[in-house]
C-alpha cells in the first residue's frame, strides 16, 4: 500500500511539474511584450506597397510623414536620399527616417550603403548602417547603434532599388548632448547634408 501511495503521488508531483512548466514556456512565447515595451527597431519586416522594395526592415518608417522632405542628397547612380524626420527620443538616441530613391534607369545594390567597418558589414548585409552623424560644434562624430551581436538599428536586408522605385529607412545614433541642434549625416556613395533634431 505504502509503495503503491508513494508511486501515485510521484506520478502527480511530475504530472503537475509538466503542466507549470509547459504554462510557463506557452506564458513567455505570448504576444504581450511586456506591457508596451518598445520593439527593438531592426528586428522585424514590414509588407511593402507597390512603390517600395521587397522584405525591407523599415521598423519606424511607415510613422514619418513622407509628404515632410528635410532634405535631399544625391548619390551615385541616380540614387536620391530623402530625410522625412530627425528625432531626438528619450532613451537617449536620434532617429533619422526617410527614403531611398532610385532616379536613374538601373537597379541599385544597397551594398555600399553598409560602409567599410567589418563587423558593420558582416552583421547587416545590405544594410544602411555606414551612416554617421557629426556633430560640428562638439567635435564629434557618431556611428548608428548597433546590439552585442553587431547588428545595427537600421534598415537590413534590402534588395536591389528599382529604377523608379523607393524603399523607405531608417538610422538610429546615440543622441549628441540636448545643446546640439544640427548634426551633419553622411551615407556611403551620398553627398553629406545638414540636418535639425527635432524633439
Amino acid at each position: 500500500m505504502s509503495i503503491r501511495h508513494t508511486t501515485k503521488s510521484r506520478r502527480a508531483v511530475a504530472t503537475a511539474s509538466m503542466v507549470a512548466a509547459l504554462a510557463l514556456a506557452i506564458s513567455g512565447c505570448g504576444g504581450d511584450d511586456g506591457g508596451g515595451a518598445k520593439k527593438e527597431p531592426g528586428t522585424s519586416s514590414q509588407p511593402s506597397d507597390g512603390d517600395k522594395g521587397a522584405g525591407q526592415d523599415t521598423a519606424a518608417g511607415d510613422q514619418v510623414d513622407p509628404n515632410v522632405k528635410l532634405a535631399q542628397v544625391k548619390g551615385e547612380k541616380g540614387m536620391l536620399l530623402i530625410v522625412n524626420a530627425v528625432t531626438r527620443d528619450a532613451g537617449g538616441f536620434v532617429t533619422v527616417q526617410g527614403e531611398l530613391k532610385n532616379q536613374g534607369d538601373t537597379p541599385v545594390n544597397p551594398s555600399a550603403w553598409a560602409g567599410t567597418e567589418t563587423t558593420i558589414v558582416n552583421s547587416n548585409l545590405n544594410s544602411v548602417g555606414g551612416a554617421t552623424l557629426v556633430d560640428k560644434v562638439g567635435k564629434k562624430r557618431y556611428y548608428i547603434l548597433r546590439d552585442t551581436d553587431g547588428r545595427c538599428l537600421c534598415t537590413t536586408d534590402m534588395s536591389a532599388v528599382q529604377p523608379g522605385k523607393s524603399t523607405p529607412v531608417f538610422m538610429q545614433f546615440p543622441a549628441p548632448p540636448s545643446t546640439t541642434v544640427e548634426v551633419d549625416l553622411t551615407l556611403p556613395t551620398f553627398a553629406t547634408t545638414s540636418l535639425k533634431i527635432s524633439g
